[in-house]
């Protein structure tokens, strides 16, 4: 059962107990630190619920009172801290109005094996280089509600477990599997090896409709490149096919998560 442990007074906010809460705003700090510490945040009691069912083991918990009613069965499952405090010393520890009201510092668990991650799958979602953790729990969220099987990054893409990336994902992060590749300049071809047919989405000048590139594909690993340069010339060039999305009124591209979203929908088509 968690301890529930309430902070108050004028230095509250400085408080070293609270230090896996601070400064969330501050990107490069907390890279550093979540890295260091091995541990990541999850916000609003959703996210931390689902972050704790899937066996994530908490460090501790930060929440002003009105949240500990709704978020009780959690606690008492978990032997960690709860840090109450109210809204105004949270919003000064984190640096933005936590207005989800309630976070949990949790511990990062090893990245899976890419066999482990692929053992079964039929549809997996292969992001490079996508910089932007919003667009990465955008991707993640829509893979896993559209049928992919899971998602493999290259070693450049952003956290999954950044507290934006996790908190656009609403915890699907948590339950689709995922890893990073490791040999990203040969990773197509070594999917392709696998028997995973690869659909890069791109512009090129050879690309064929997306219906046409998924059909008939028992394994299918849908590419997608990060928004303005897209995919690398590498990965374009090994990509099994190159496809694209008809589009109207003289649009050319879609935001990542959005390519992500269709891909996925006509991939789960050509089961059916």
């Amino acid at each position: 059962m968690a301890e529930l442990i309430e902070i108050d007074g004028p230095s509250a906010a400085d408080d070293p107990r609270l230090a896996d809460y601070r400064d969330l705003r501050d990107v490069t700090l907390r890279r550093s630190l979540e890295s260091e510490q091995g541990l990541f945040l999850a916000e609003g009691e959703k996210v931390v619920r689902r972050a704790v069912e899937a066996g994530y083991r908490p460090r501790s918990f930060l929440m002003a009172p009105r949240w500990l009613d709704g978020l009780a069965d959690v606690l008492d499952a978990c032997e960690a801290p709860c840090y109450v405090v109210d809204e105004a010393v949270a919003e000064q520890v984190t640096g933005f109005h936590v207005h989800r009201g309630a976070l949990a510092s949790l511990h990062r668990r090893a990245l899976p094996p890419l066999e482990e991650v692929l053992d079964g799958a039929r549809t997996v979602v292969v992001l490079e280089d996508l910089v932007d953790h919003t667009n990465v729990g955008a991707a993640i969220r829509n893979a896993a509600a559209l049928g992919a099987d899971a998602v493999l990054l290259s070693p450049r893409c952003a956290d999954p477990l950044y507290r934006r990336a996790v908190k656009v994902a609403m915890g699907t992060v948590f339950s689709l599997p995922w890893t990073r590749l490791t040999d990203w300049a040969d990773a197509l071809l070594d999917l392709d090896r696998r028997g995973f047919r690869t659909v890069a989405l791109t512009l090129a000048d050879d690309t064929v409709p997306l219906e046409d590139a998924v059909a008939g594909a028992d394994r299918l690993a849908l590419v997608l490149g990060a928004e303005g340069h897209g995919l690398s010339p590498r990965w374009t060039a090994t990509a099994t096919v190159r496809a694209g999305i008809p589009m109207d009124r003289g649009v050319d591209s879609l935001n990542v998560a959005a390519t992500a979203a269709i891909a996925c929908h006509v991939a789960r088509s050509r089961r059916a």
